[in-house]
């Protein structure tokens, strides 16, 4: 992939925007410092429906647990080899990419979109080795408990919201997707089919 042109005038790109609150979210708070945005390829993706239910966004790691490019299995008298794509974005190699689902994500209102990119944002492994951050117990994904995860992520949005007043930086999120494209020509974002694990047998 190279680096997209300038956007024309009247032009709003989505996924430009999302970087720049991405990179400004890691730099402002402590417990996504560990976060490179550079490795974190931020795309957007179309739903079948509109409105405010279902999944907001999505994230897609692009290596096993560990920090592993590869992972071997056996299933049956067969081992099996699975093995993540490469993905590289402006000269560097992508651990992580994360999809906003549109136009849903676009529909929700200016807090919860950003309870949805803390939401994906802290799914990185504090080792940013590519795997996500993993909680003990089945529901290793968000601990024990999905309400207390997205409780958090809702306290983080408060204090960030709190400490920076950033009204220029997250006025694109401001009013819904039919609502932006009113107030924009053109709407553009990255689109990426998502990344598929190769697997073979040995």
């Amino acid at each position: 992939m190279t680096p997209a042109a300038a956007p024309a005038p009247g032009v709003l790109n989505l996924t430009r925007e999302l970087e720049t609150v991405v990179a400004h979210i890691v730099r402002s708070v402590e417990e996504l410092s560990h976060i490179d945005p550079g490795r974190v390829l931020l795309c957007v993706s179309s739903t079948r429906s509109g409105g405010v239910g279902g999944m907001y966004a999505k994230i897609h790691p692009l290596r096993f647990p560990g920090g592993m490019r590869s992972s071997e299995h056996r299933r049956g008298r067969h081992t099996y080899v699975s093995t993540m794509p490469t993905v590289v974005h402006r000269d560097a190699e992508i651990l992580y990419v994360i999809y906003f689902l549109l136009p849903r994500f676009f529909d929700l209102p200016l807090r919860e979109k950003l309870v949805t990119i803390f939401h994906e944002l802290y799914h990185i492994s504090p080792a940013f080795d590519g795997d996500i951050r993993r909680f003990p117990g089945r529901n290793f994904a968000h601990g024990s408990s999905t309400r207390r995860y997205n409780a958090h992520m809702a306290r983080l949005v408060d204090a960030y919201l709190a400490a920076h007043d950033t009204p220029s930086l997250l006025s694109f999120m401001e009013g819904t997707m039919a609502e932006l494209r009113t107030r924009h020509r053109v709407l553009v974002g990255r689109r990426l089919p998502v990344p598929r694990i190769r697997t073979e047998r040995r």
